[in-house]
């Protein structure tokens, strides 16, 4: 049975850049989350990642804080520009806008009553806006440092603000008297503070390593828990949070007896670790076991930098420094101990995407290899990151995967520092390591018949085959892979490696501008293909035929005979390097992408391109394909996996379907036009997209009698979307002579009904009127000339008595007065001139007796000729 042809594909896009550090705040249901990223601002659903929609913020905007209204309608934003902007997020519009600090807005925060902004600038000011208003209601100084923290007391009742700088005040103002009434103290930078579920405790973290616990009755310090750890958040526990039960199983455990007073905190920071402490007695109730932040190995550059108490029982949500959002639960476990685990994880900036596969036979998952030493895991039903592979110390440049013969899947990585390791995916850990390379690893492939070995390229220019022989499924730690053979195999960089389906022969290809095609497992060479004038960035076997094809920077895609090396086709397209070539539908088809950031489809016997995709901003690094659903994924330095389904069947379909509605309400519009239903009529070929039927049917409407009402009747009944279309053609028709008495009749009736406010939200309509315009200009002056040129043949006409005015007294135009005063004084000359014209007069009678009956005739044919004209 032969394999139907793919002729188009839809693309999904997977993972999208959303959150580059910085600035972020969450809803008051934490069903999205708004978050710096660039100089715009996503929308992003918080259970999919899914970009919900974007605020674009205008070029060079850098936005350092960001806050919502208590009902998620506004958003507040402002950047580097010191303008602080009010977004409608059910419009994504600007309604408000205003400057007031003389720099950076660092910290925003909004009143429970929506009605207050409050605004930390690193100008060491605070100030509190009215919302609608747009203008300054407090204004607080007296900070000696960049103000980087601000919070409103949640109680309404309780008219406070609090501020935190890098000076390591926190300052209380009170908003009522305008004035601070406290000013407490870190040694250090304040990062947090919350307040108690009773408001009277204030809880305070800064980079000092302290959390103090403060009174709010008289201000004082009531006591500091050390942490020793550079802290980022301190958040307190609430009854109704889904911490607070296991807090309660905690002084069971400890067979305390809670105080009224104590207050139960989680704290966060460089550690990367969540902790949960008593305010009480100062000490740590629980602590992560290990980090989930798997980041470079810098210092500064580690654990979580925010975190947020999520509402409705969902946990709690923890921010790192390479933009993660990881989402905790937690469990009670059967020792009345606690547990955190990993609900979701979302990824908000991937850099990179150098390489990705599917895993497992089901191929739900897909390990993406980015500019980090780690793998990250996608689930692709939730779109969310399931979990980290991590073990490398440099970055990870390639991968490869497979299901051994026992049935686990395996992962195989080649990373810079000069590595290959061996992953079990069902226990998430490394099994194998293998050492030996010189150089960067760039390209692995695991065998496809056996699957009992691996071949990796490097740097180094080496090929090397790796066994699986001494691995242990119940290994607690990775055993060392031993290297069964290994060839220098290129002059330059090995970029791509393929194992041929029987695992009979491997292929690599390197910057040297060849292929090589090896004997497995001794590595002995077969022929090299030599041909390209650029490097080849990717080789792959056809899986049915005796062939290899290559993609190289040379811009061309090439299908090589493994029998003497011969090039059999070449595929042309590419604007630049093409940097991935597979096989599609059992080795027919081809599909590619290069550097110019298109996914390109090609048929190998005809070597026509089907179909070009342009979804990618950069260059398309990654290619997978899925070996049962032939689903594709795509990722490159946009940051961006997009997912690619077959849609010739479901396309196929719809063509069907769409013609049949169309010869249905085909049939339907003959019928309205019998019945004369000119108003239906009109509304089906507008469904139709038809143009030409439409002239028809309006044509036939203005040559009826009373068409100023039909013709209204039939426009009433459109929609917005009806009159965009109705002036796309009115535009068309304007422009031919033929039709252009139609389309002015239509359009002055269109006018007459819509409302200038209903005309102006037409989309596009400006871009409209100025096609309409100039040729209606044109079409006025030449029926005002016709109407002048008619003036002066009445006029002659009347002069030359061959015509006469018939009018009833009662109806009398404007013209026929004016005619009738020049036909008068015609007959007053006439009379002053009649006796010197006496003579000629007689001689002119004398003359016409003569031709008397030409001249009736002339006349008389003259007479029925100009009634048209003057009528």
């Amino acid at each position: 049975m032969a394999t139907p042809f793919k002729n188009n594909y839809r693309c999904v896009p997977f993972l999208q850049q959303f959150y580059e550090g910085g600035a972020f705040v969450v809803s008051s249901d934490a069903s999205f989350i708004a978050c710096a990223c660039g100089d715009s601002i996503k929308i992003v659903d918080s259970d999919t990642a899914a970009i919900r929609s974007t605020v674009e913020g205008g070029e060079s905007e850098v936005f350092t804080a960001l806050a919502l209204s208590p009902n998620d309608k506004l958003l507040f934003s402002a950047g580097h520009s010191r303008q602080i902007r009010v977004w409608d997020l059910s419009t994504l519009k600007c309604v408000r806008s205003w400057k007031g600090h003389d720099g950076p807005v660092m910290g925003m925060a909004c009143h429970l009553s929506g009605g207050l902004l409050a605004t930390a600038g690193a100008d060491r000011k605070v100030l509190v806006w009215d919302v609608d208003g747009g203008f300054c209601t407090h204004y607080f100084t007296g900070h000696k440092g960049v103000v980087s923290s601000i919070l409103f007391h949640p109680d309404p009742n309780k008219q406070l603000l609090f501020s935190g700088s890098e000076d390591g005040s926190v300052r209380v103002w009170d908003l009522m008297s305008k004035k601070c009434v406290a000013t407490l103290g870190h040694e250090s930078t304040v990062t947090s503070f919350d307040i108690s579920e009773d408001g009277w405790t204030l809880l305070t973290a800064g980079r000092d390593k302290v959390v103090h616990v403060w009174n709010l009755h008289n201000y004082t310090c009531k006591k500091t828990v050390l942490t020793y750890e550079v802290l980022e958040a301190v958040l307190v526990i609430h009854s109704s949070s889904d911490f607070a039960s296991c807090v309660g199983s905690f002084s069971k455990k400890r067979e305390e007896t809670t105080a009224s007073s104590e207050i139960y905190f989680i704290t966060v920071g460089e550690r990367g670790v969540v902790r949960l402490w008593s305010s009480e007695s100062a000490v740590c109730l629980f602590e992560q076991k290990s980090s989930d932040v798997s980041t470079k190995m810098d210092e500064g550059n580690r654990g979580f930098t925010a975190a947020v108490l999520l509402p409705s029982n969902r946990g709690l949500l923890c921010v790192t420094a390479d933009q993660q959002f990881i989402f905790y639960s937690p469990l009670e476990t059967l020792k009345d101990d606690m547990s955190l685990i990993i609900s979701k994880r979302l990824i908000g900036y991937n850099e990179e995407i150098v390489d990705m596969k599917f895993l497992g036979d089901d191929e739900q998952f897909l390990a993406v290899a980015t500019n980090v030493e780690h793998i990250r895991v996608y689930d692709i039903a939730s779109m969310s990151c399931s979990y980290i592979l991590a073990g490398h110390t440099d970055i990870v440049l390639c991968l490869d995967s497979c299901v051994s013969s026992s049935g686990s899947t395996l992962v195989v990585t080649g990373s810079k520092d000069n590595n290959v390791r061996l992953w079990d995916v069902e226990s998430k850990t490394c099994i194998g390591v293998g050492i030996g390379h010189m150089g960067a690893v760039g390209a692995v492939a695991f065998s496809k018949k056996r699957r009992d070995f691996f071949v990796s390229g490097s740097s180094d220019r080496t090929l090397k085959v790796w066994s699986f022989d001494g691995l242990a499924e119940d290994a607690n730690k990775p055993v060392n892979l031993k290297a069964k053979a290994i060839v220098a195999a290129h002059d330059k960089d090995i970029n791509s490696i393929a194992v041929a389906p029987n695992d009979s022969l491997v292929c690599s290809g390197s910057q040297d501008r060849t292929a090589c095609v090896w004997r497995l497992p001794d590595l002995v060479s077969v022929v090299v293909l030599r041909g390209h004038k650029r490097g080849i960035w990717s080789v792959e076997f056809s899986p049915v035929d005796q062939c290899v094809v290559t993609a190289s920077g040379d811009k061309t895609i090439k299908i090589w005979a493994i029998s003497d090396g011969s090039c059999l086709k070449t595929f042309e397209g590419h604007m630049s390097s093409v940097l991935r070539a597979s096989f599609l539908t059992r080795g027919t088809q081809l599909v590619s992408c290069g550097a110019d950031g298109s996914v390109m489809l090609f048929t190998v016997k005809t070597e026509e391109r089907i179909a070009v995709y342009d979804q990618h901003e950069d260059k398309v690094w990654a290619l997978a394909v899925g070996k049962k659903t032939e689903m594709l994924a795509t990722g490159g330095s946009d940051g961006a996996v997009n997912l690619w389904y077959d849609s010739t069947a479901l396309d196929k379909e719809e063509a069907l379907r769409k013609e049949e509605e169309g010869v249905l309400k085909g049939q339907e519009l003959e019928n309205a036009v019998s019945d004369a239903d000119y108003t239906k009529a009109i509304q089906i070929a507008f469904e139709l997209r038809r143009p030409h039927r439409l002239y028809v049917l309006f044509s036939e409407l203005c040559s009826k009698n009373d068409s100023e009402n039909h013709v209204g009747k039939s426009l009433g009944a459109l929609g917005k979307e009806e009159f965009r279309l109705l002036f796309e053609y009115l535009r068309e028709w304007n422009t031919k002579p033929k039709l252009c008495h139609v389309a002015q009749f239509v359009l002055f009736k269109a006018f007459s009904i819509l409302p200038p406010t209903e005309i102006s939200e037409i989309k596009g309509i400006g871009e409209l009127l100025e096609g309409l315009i100039p040729y209606s200009q044109r079409h006025f002056s030449r029926i005002d000339r016709l109407v002048r040129s008619s003036f002066l043949l009445d006029y002659t006409l009347t002069g030359m008595s061959v015509i006469q005015p018939e009018n009833d007294a009662n109806d009398k135009s404007p013209f026929d007065i004016d005619m009738k005063t020049k036909t008068t004084d015609i007959k007053l000359l006439n009379e002053h001139s009649e006796p010197e014209d006496k003579a000629l007069s007689k001689k002119r009678k004398s003359r016409s007796k003569t031709s008397s009956k030409k001249k009736a005739k002339g006349v008389a044919y003259t007479e029925v000729a100009a009634v048209p004209l003057v009528s």
